[in-house]
């Protein structure tokens, strides 16, 4: 009873303390009801005693409370700052006004604060068919954010000729990441690197002898001007502003490590402004230029692999500005003749100090994927090396987009850091190892010469790009066979003027090869008149370095006879498009005998008698070449390797018969086997 009078007198104190310090009279003269004051400060305030006790008592607990409140309140806000950019996506994003901002130390997005976790996937590297499936596993990896670049060389193969269709269509690409809730970082060049061939440039850029690639040369920035003008509109409407995906726009790439006009960095700049991107600008540089490569008006990035060497590299950056590594190279190419490049050691650590000091980060590559056809690059800083077929880059999807031990350990350490279950992973896609192919039937090069058009007549030899085809655009890509007559024999001398590799016949018959390193071949002493011919591949053009306007294929110059210039040429391109490959089928092809004639195009037939899935073409006891499926070049192989196997996408086949045409250069193998795991050579760690 005396603890219950108490109690009341309390409830009485706290009656009058509400009435005396609120001018509206907070209590309103009601009765409080029984219960409303909790049971532990009621029996504070009785321990307390007097009145004024109590309603110091009772002031206290209020503030202690008022105090806790803010502390929930302020740990909201930081798990706020910190993770609220896990709803901003494109679909969730209704109010659009201020875009992706970069103003202060961290990004923001629409006044939230984001961080970017973004990664490489290229749409003209991967299967139109893929590029769900793909997107999906990037979603599952925790990745907010896709950049692509966009290679000019493929949607202007000609001059004023664009192709943005089948998988090329940019725009379907933009669409269909909006839908699966990824933001874009669109990286349009014109220059892109990539160990893609001229680093995405058009290889017809090259017809003109005073071309200055990358500068404001008028031959340059015409054609960038008239590529822009058909490609910016295109991509105008999947702004953010304008309620699409892409949240910035890269000014060229990488041109600190270029730097030969200090004019050029702004052209490009204002040629994306003033034809309508008005999304945030950034640039992106390594470690050889990143003070040379930045424009006023884009936000400087980064791109590294090792942490010590990167975070050097970051003190370099503008304070005051979001930090971003654009390129965190997840792996690394491969070049023929060398071995498969991996990188393992370290990768998981650098991704969470970079984490850990909100820095965003973007992986290069998410999936690599594969140079099909001949659309892989070089480099040449002292020796000529090109790079390989397959694009794996050791990347944390490989290939044939399969998850790797990388892919799982940068998902669990996403998961961790943004302190939720990731979307769950799509099923990993069966891989078929299909009945080996007996090849039965072949034609020799020089008989498959008349299904080409008409050969070209020239006194001189003429390098790829200048010849007058592809309505006066050139050979962009594949082989050039140059054929003329000589009478005598001798010492034949290249003069530095083979791009890249020509294997030379006399009379039909293989004498040699001359390349970088072989540059004289001897011929023998005869009578009459005999047929020379060189077969001249273009193992694909650099696409780093200051040597690109040195990439002009073919033969580029005279080649010596006993010091004396060839002449009288007559000039097949070989291309090798898709029509030139499906014409086989037609034509009446010669069984294989003991001995071939090689060069040879060697045909057979996969009879698939399921749903067609990925597999894995390997050509044990073949030499070099070219494979080509249903008209599809899947790429060159070379059994220098690393690569030993070339990836055949599912929608590439079809139920039933499938033409198999090989391009072999010297040897031939009798079967070619379809194997459910690829073979990218021996491994070495970066």
């Amino acid at each position: 009873a005396a603890s219950g009078l108490t109690e009341e007198r309390a409830r009485d104190t706290v009656r009058e303390t509400l009435s005396e310090e609120s001018d509206r009279d907070r209590a309103g003269g009601r009765k409080l009801p029984e219960g409303w004051l909790p049971a532990a400060m009621l029996k504070l305030l009785a321990q307390k005693g007097s009145k004024s006790m109590q309603i110091i008592a009772l002031r206290r607990e209020h503030v202690r409370r008022i105090g806790c409140l803010l502390l929930i309140v302020v740990a909201l806000v930081l798990y706020r700052l910190r993770f609220h950019w896990l709803p901003l996506t494109p679909t969730r994003m209704y109010s659009r006004k201020l875009g992706l901002q970069a103003d202060r130390e961290y990004f923001q997005l629409e006044g939230n604060k984001f961080l970017i976790l973004g990664g490489s996937m290229h749409y003209f590297r991967i299967p139109r068919a893929y590029w769900t499936d793909r997107m999906l596993k990037m979603k599952a990896l925790g990745l907010n954010t896709l950049t692509t670049y966009v290679p000019w060389n493929l949607h202007e193969p000609q001059k004023g000729i664009f192709n943005f269709k089948d998988n090329l269509d940019l725009e379907a690409y933009l669409r269909l990441a909006n839908d699966l809730d990824l933001w874009v970082i669109l990286r349009p060049g014109p220059y892109i690197c990539s160990e893609w061939d001229l680093g995405g440039l058009p290889s017809w850029l090259l017809r003109d002898k005073n071309m200055k690639l990358r500068t404001t040369y008028a031959g340059f920035t015409d054609a960038v001007d008239d590529f822009f003008d058909e490609l910016i509109p295109k991509v105008i409407s999947f702004q953010y502003k304008k309620g699409g995906p892409i949240v910035a726009v890269q000014v060229e790439n990488e041109y600190g490590g270029y730097d030969k006009d200090q004019k050029y960095m702004n052209f490009v700049y204002e040629a994306l402004l003033h034809r309508g991107i008005s999304e945030l600008f950034m640039t992106s540089d390594n470690k050889d230029g990143l003070s040379k490569g930045s424009v006023a008006g884009a936000l400087a990035t980064i791109n590294f692999q090792k942490l010590d060497s990167g975070m050097t590299l970051m003190k370099n950056l503008e304070p005051g500005k979001p930090k971003m590594v654009m390129e965190y190279w997840s792996g690394w190419f491969d070049h023929w003749g060398g071995h498969h490049h991996i990188y393992q050691e370290g990768i998981l650590n650098t991704i969470a100090a970079l984490l850990n000091k909100g820095i965003s980060i973007n992986l290069y590559m998410f999936h690599g994927g594969t140079n099909f056809g001949f659309m892989n690059g070089a480099q040449d800083f002292g020796t000529y090396i090109a790079d390989v077929t397959s694009y794996d880059y050791d990347a944390p999807l490989s290939e044939a987009g399969d998850y790797t031990e990388k892919y799982s350990g940068i998902r669990e350490l996403y998961s961790k850091y943004l302190g939720q279950e990731l979307p769950e992973q799509p099923t990993i896609m069966y891989k078929s190892k299909y009945t080996t192919l007996r090849v039965k039937e072949y034609i020799p090069l020089w008989d498959a010469l008349s299904q080409l058009e008409k050969p070209i007549k020239s006194e001189r030899p003429i390098n790829m790009e200048n010849l007058p085809i592809n309505n006066d655009s050139g050979q962009a890509y594949g082989y050039t066979l140059y054929n003329t007559v000589i009478s005598s024999g001798g010492l034949l001398n290249s003069m530095q003027n083979v791009r890249d590799r020509a294997q030379v016949f006399v009379d039909g018959v293989s004498i040699g090869f001359l390349d970088y390193k072989n540059m004289e071949l001897p011929i023998s002493v005869a009578t009459g008149k005999r047929n020379l011919s060189l077969l001249v591949e273009n193992r694909g053009r650099v696409n780093y370095g200051d040597k690109l306007d040195d990439q002009r294929k073919g033969l580029i110059g005279d080649i010596l006879l006993n010091k004396e210039p060839l002449k009288g040429f007559t000039i097949y391109p070989l291309e090798m498009k898709t029509s030139f490959i499906e014409s086989f089928s037609a034509i009446q092809l010669n069984p294989i005998p003991e001995n071939p004639t090689f060069p040879g195009f060697f045909y057979g037939v996969l009879h698939v008698d399921s749903l067609p899935y990925d597999t894995f073409v390997k050509l044990k006891g073949w030499t070099k070449g070219v494979v080509f499926v249903n008209g599809m070049n899947l790429g060159r192989y070379w059994d220098i390797g690393p690569q030993q196997t070339l990836y055949l996408p599912a929608p590439w086949l079809q139920h039933g018969n499938n033409e198999v045409v090989i391009f072999e250069e010297s040897k031939a193998g009798k079967t070619v086997e379809f194997l459910d795991k690829p073979d990218l050579g021996q491994a070495q760690h970066v």
